[in-house]
């Protein structure tokens, strides 16, 4: 789509009439979000059939410690799952155990170097195993190997021993007082996988163990039946589910793929489906689609940011692909006036409003939720093209042949911007391409499927983990209300590279010193006062010396049908954390 295109597809969405505006409005405030509807009497395990769930983004694997892709990780949690996690208001709340563990309970250690969880008894694997502390221990075993590549390793920051005190019992022990002890085992990215089916995949064998990564052994309340990856996932009820009357629905279809238009139609228009997650779309297409009465949408604010990632290294092709992830300095991107201009000629209110309404918001920092940790240094809002072009001519980076093209160091300022194939992307990069025009930098765009992109394959060379371009956008989140974790993925050491199968969480390679200073003494700080004064330094950084330039927070717009019961839409934890509570209303 042209830079013409999209303008009058603008004009367009803020033309809409007062009654439908006051309808989003109504929706992404909270009158629709309320979704849960009153609890019904089940009859039996798997009396209300079959459930329909569409992710447009298709799971590529169901193993989430080999996977950075928030749809994978979703997909498995219907079927694996933590120790604990985070309800829809963000509590964290015991889901495998007795109560979470804390200093006054004595399950915290008073000098914070320990936790200790109580798993409940009876809890079974799909398989009719018992389910012990046993499988716990070999879970942090599995993500911590060395040469694993566990897209969740940031969760063991500070481990230094996980033992099984019995079966039911397992302490975790952290090299220093941790005041935030949890990281493992708590929320849906970072579920328990069961010892007797993956410990002949560890280290280097993860990836190549296809039978138990498409297949995992858990204990949630579904079981996968047959899954073609970037396709179809069947499953079906859980036999040794811990409730006997749980999950309603005997039987779930999960189709991926597609495009979130299709997947919006799919459920509020066809009712062929009874889920659509991530429906990435502008409002008024969202209000047209709930006009055809079968579905609601369902909207909540999280941490969920759109943001481009800077690449910090050199993706010159010339180097070859091993050596585009070795850190070293892009010929342009590390000086603050390139990125800092960039991100001054960018228009934010108006990528709102044509992408997201209501169900978006101005983002200035990387993490932008809960408002506690939501740093009040920068201002984004307003777009300056004059002043962009004035920052980088001060810098020295000049047309010498006007082309309309700066040159640095003697070579045109020309990017790769690489994004997911999505219709709210595509238009937000015909956007940005025009404006970095107007300030002399030319940008080529591609876009890759989102099945791909998100998927973490280590033999592609189009994930977002390589990162083979010089620019790319995506939007990620993090589970709970805490965001240790989430900042560990700035961390020097966690850059993604061939002898971590591609699976490190820093995604642009950004590296500071400073930074990792200042996170060490995070993990180490108790307070939540002190934690967030911490993390909003910690934003601030990494924001300010060129890791990302941050777009959109966005709120989590997803929908369902009216005849689905029991949908709690949670932005804290995987959406599909309640799956088991869903039901058919009759």
């Amino acid at each position: 789509m042209q830079f013409d295109e999209v303008g009058q597809k603008y004009k367009r969405t803020i033309q809409s009439d007062m009654e439908r505006e006051m309808k989003i409005k109504t929706l992404l405030m909270g009158a629709i979000a309320a979704t849960a509807f009153a609890p019904v009497a089940l009859a039996e395990r798997g009396a209300d059939g079959q459930v329909n769930i569409i992710y447009w983004q298709a799971p590529s694997i169901l193993n989430p410690f080999l996977s950075g892709g928030t749809k994978d990780t979703e997909a498995a949690s219907l079927i694996v799952e933590p120790l604990a996690r985070y309800d829809e208001t963000g509590k964290m709340v015991p889901w495998l155990v007795n109560e979470i563990p804390t200093v006054q309970n004595g399950g915290v250690s008073a000098d914070l170097t320990s936790i200790t969880w109580k798993i409940k008894s009876g809890i079974k694997w799909s398989d009719g195993s018992d389910f012990t502390a046993h499988d716990v221990k070999f879970t942090a075993e599995y993500c911590m190997h060395p040469e694993g590549g566990c897209a969740q390793v940031t969760k063991f920051e500070g481990v230094t021993n996980v033992e099984a005190l019995d079966d039911l019992t397992v302490k975790v022990t952290f090299g220093a007082p941790t005041p935030f002890p949890y990281g493992p085992f708590v929320g849906g990215e970072s579920p328990i996988l069961q010892q007797a089916q993956f410990e002949n995949c560890t280290g280097a064998k993860a990836p190549e163990c296809t039978s138990a990564n498409f297949g995992p052994i858990g204990t949630g309340a579904f079981v996968v039946e047959d899954f073609k990856p970037n396709d179809v996932i069947t499953l079906v009820a859980n036999d040794h589910y811990r409730d006997p009357l749980k999950p309603a629905f005997g039987r779930v279809l999960f189709k991926g793929g597609g495009d979130a238009t299709a997947a919006g139609r799919a459920v509020m228009e066809t009712g062929e489906f009874d889920y659509g997650w991530n429906l990435q779309l502008a409002p008024d297409v969202i209000a047209q689609m709930e006009a055809g009465g079968k579905g609601k949408p369902v909207a909540g604010f999280g941490p969920l940011l759109e943001r481009i990632m800077l690449n910090n290294t050199n993706p010159d092709p010339e180097l070859g692909p091993d050596e585009r992830s070795v850190v070293r300095p892009h010929p342009f991107l590390g000086d603050p006036a390139v990125y800092n201009a960039l991100s001054l000629a960018i228009d934010r209110p108006l990528l709102v409003e044509i992408g997201y309404g209501k169900a978006g918001k101005v983002g200035c920092n990387w993490i932008p939720a809960p408002a506690a940790v939501n740093s009040d240094t920068f201002t984004c809002d307003v777009q300056d093209i004059a002043a962009a072009n004035k920052m980088l001519d001060d810098a020295g980076y000049l047309d010498t042949d006007g082309d309309g093209i700066r040159e640095a160091h003697g070579k045109p300022m020309k990017m790769l911007y690489q994004t997911s194939t999505n219709a709210v992307r595509q238009d937000f990069q015909a956007l940005i391409k025009q404006w970095w025009s107007e300030i002399g930098i030319d940008t080529e765009l591609r876009n890759i499927s989102g099945s791909v992109f998100f998927g973490g394959d280590p033999g592609s060379p189009d994930t977002f983990q390589k990162f083979y371009a010089d620019i790319q956008m995506y939007a990620n989140t993090f589970n709970g209300t805490d965001p240790q974790s989430y900042l560990g993925h700035g961390l020097c050491e966690k850059a993604p590279s061939p002898a971590n199968q591609w699976q490190g969480e820093n995604i642009s390679r950004f590296c500071d010193e400073a930074y990792d200073a200042l996170y060490a003494e995070l993990t180490n700080t108790a307070g939540a006062d002190a934690r967030a004064e911490i993390s909003r330094r910690l934003n601030d950084i990494i924001v300010s010396k060129g890791g990302m330039i941050p777009l959109v927070h966005r709120g989590r717009l997803s929908a369902h049908a009216n005849s689905l019961g029991g949908v709690k839409l949670n932005v804290w934890d995987s959406e599909l954390w309640n799956a088991a509570d869903w039901h058919r209303i009759k």
